[in-house]
């Protein structure tokens, strides 16, 4: 996609959404079924049935998706998304690597050390770019990509969250 196609493929959904705030507020889901056998879940993502497990540094034998790779995984596509978005919107050529990596601590999420936080400590994201940008359009490009990537805005920001518990079965007769 060039930078026409882009933009002429944005401009009916920019100008609809200035003209009504409420047609830009989506609702994005995601589904799991829990595992009746063993410690997974499944969750149909756009293109496969991706089953998520146990890390090998939790008890896990490596054969499952782990979840908090499937996090940092969410953050490349997604700034890689935006990354080339950007570009693409500013007639930037831009080639290259996203790379994220998360430091966690499994004593936390194992509950052997209550001190020990559960979930990542510090995630690091890389961009390896081939580009004949200069220094300034590399430095716009990097700032508009963090600005707008929605899921590096999400950890950045982590907005609230809450968690609500059904049972009784799929019509959710009691809530707790």
């Amino acid at each position: 996609m060039d930078t026409m196609a882009l933009r002429e493929a944005q401009a009916p959904l920019k100008a609809r959404y200035r003209e009504d705030p409420d047609a830009a507020l989506i609702t994005l889901k995601a589904e799991g079924e829990l595992d009746g056998t063993g410690v997974a879940c499944r969750v149909r993502t756009a293109t496969a049935l991706a089953e998520a497990g146990l890390h090998p540094a939790t008890g896990g034998d490596g054969s499952q998706l782990c979840s908090g790779d499937m996090l940092l995984e969410a953050l490349v596509a997604c700034a890689g998304v935006t990354l080339r978005a950007v570009a693409t919107s500013l007639g930037l050529e831009v080639s290259g690597a996203v790379r994220a990596e998360g430091d966690l601590d499994f004593r936390g999420t194992l509950g052997v050390d209550k001190e020990a936080p559960v979930g990542f400590r510090d995630i690091r994201l890389t961009f390896d770019l081939d580009t004949t940008a200069d220094a300034d359009q590399v430095a716009t490009l990097m700032k508009l990509t963090e600005r707008y990537c929605v899921v590096l805005q999400t950890l950045v920001s982590s907005p609230a969250t809450s968690v609500e518990v059904r049972t009784g079965g799929t019509d959710g007769t009691e809530v707790r």
